[in-house]
């Protein structure tokens, strides 16, 4: 006598597939701006990494300047105003921090690069060695015309999609309306998102805060502490091209 026996199918019915790629789906739906944001953040990271080196070759130049009188080792603004380097070029002001032996040509590029801002360059091997910066592509970073007589909280330099106490546009390189960076005369670096560009919007609760907290815009043309923002980077901040 034969017995019927119920065989269980291990294959999945239509309506769990369905079930299953909806719940991928969704999942997907949480993971992905989060992974997009971490890799953004990643990005940054760099990028405030490489305006730091920046600054430890400027710090570097003005305390040697500081130590031994040399008027052409000073902050950028200082440099200036003696005429070292040439009020809103970078290329000056780059040109004169590897002539003067802080930075080394063939790290320029590097320090200067983010996504969408990729200066291309012409190495001179010297002496005195030398990078002429070509292209179209802006560079990543601009510098502040920041004064030895300026507070620690003045800005020294920030990447090329902020324009001091102005609302950024999503089209701004590098990062548009992610996030910008921003180092302080005193070193200290940091990243901001976009709604923290203009001392009228949130987390700033007054003028000292912002100023103290994203940075003071000092130079030739400073605002005046605790009490005044004016939009708008200083007419002698250093840029590429």
């Amino acid at each position: 006598m034969k017995i019927k026996t119920n065989k269980s199918s291990s294959a999945f019915t239509l309506i769990e597939l369905l079930v299953v790629i909806a719940i991928i789906a969704i999942l997907a739906a949480f993971a992905v701006p989060a992974l997009t944001s971490a890799l953004t953040k990643g990005k940054m990271t760099g990028t405030m990494n490489n305006a730091r080196q920046l600054y430890i070759a400027q710090f570097q130049m003005s305390n040697d300047g500081a130590a031994t009188g040399d008027s052409q080792l000073g902050w950028p603004g200082d440099l200036i105003a003696n005429t070292t380097i040439t009020a809103g070029s970078l290329q000056s002001y780059i040109s004169h921090l590897i002539g003067s032996g802080y930075l080394r040509a063939g790290d320029v590029l590097k320090l200067l690069s983010a996504p969408g801002a990729q200066p291309t360059g012409t190495y001179v091997a010297g002496p005195p060695e030398d990078l002429t910066l070509g292209g179209t592509s802006p560079a990543g970073l601009k510098v502040y015309d920041v004064l030895d007589a300026d507070p620690v909280s003045a800005i020294f330099c920030t990447t090329n999609n902020y324009v001091y106490d102005t609302t950024i546009l999503s089209n701004a390189v590098p990062y548009g309306i992610n996030g910008f960076i921003v180092v302080h005369k005193g070193g200290d670096a940091a990243i901001f998102r976009g709604p923290q560009a203009s001392n009228t919007n949130p987390p700033w609760p007054d003028i000292i805060t912002f100023q103290t907290q994203l940075g003071f815009k000092g130079g030739a043309t400073p605002d005046t502490y605790g009490t005044a923002v004016s939009a708008g980077d200083p007419t002698a901040v250093l840029t590429y091209p």
